[in-house]
């Protein structure tokens, strides 16, 4: 594995639903890293789910509670595959740090292949509640652009987790970005 990424920690970013933590999770197996995903940390911190922290606390709340730790995890750590919420690199803040001390990948999916998931999602996306399907795909494409900014991109359409899994862990062998 290239050096320059060897020591860094491996962030995965995308739309949510996109199979993160699922990939997240395989990656780190592979490559033998631990795997920190941060939604499942603040869960777990607050004791109460990301929906209930939207309703008891606020959206606000949870965005900067989200920054600190990823702010902790970006300067704090090394090594790990980490997992960020969907809607993490909306703040600016949090994308430079990411792309400064971080290899970025994001995980891309096509907005029909990800419809086919999206009953699957909404009870417990609270960024999903009450919006229509027209809603949903402009937060969909809004979001797609800030996944722009990235080291590397992988579709995942038509691959299962297992061969995103595989095809990430070649690339950093390679030492693709």
């Amino acid at each position: 594995m290239n050096a320059a990424i060897r020591d860094k920690n491996i962030v995965l970013i995308g739309f949510m639903g996109v199979g993160k933590t699922t990939i997240g999770q395989l990656v780190s197996k592979k490559l033998g890293r631990d795997f920190i995903d941060i939604d499942h940390e603040i869960e777990k911190d607050f004791q109460m789910t990301i929906p209930e922290m939207f309703q008891q606390k606020g959206e606000a709340f949870f965005r900067q509670t989200e920054k600190e730790y990823i702010f902790q995890m970006c300067e704090h750590t090394m090594g790990n595959i980490v997992s960020l919420g969907g809607g993490a690199f909306q703040q600016e803040e949090i994308r430079k740090k990411c792309l400064e001390h971080c290899f970025v990948i994001f995980l891309d999916l096509r907005w029909e292949n990800w419809k086919q998931r999206m009953d699957l999602l909404i009870e417990n996306r609270p960024v999903l509640h009450n919006r229509t399907i027209e809603e949903m795909k402009q937060l969909f494409n809004e979001r797609k652009s800030i996944y722009a900014f990235h080291h590397l991109k992988v579709e995942t359409d038509n691959r299962s987790a297992e061969e995103t899994a595989d095809y990430i862990v070649e690339m950093l062998k390679l030492g693709q970005s």
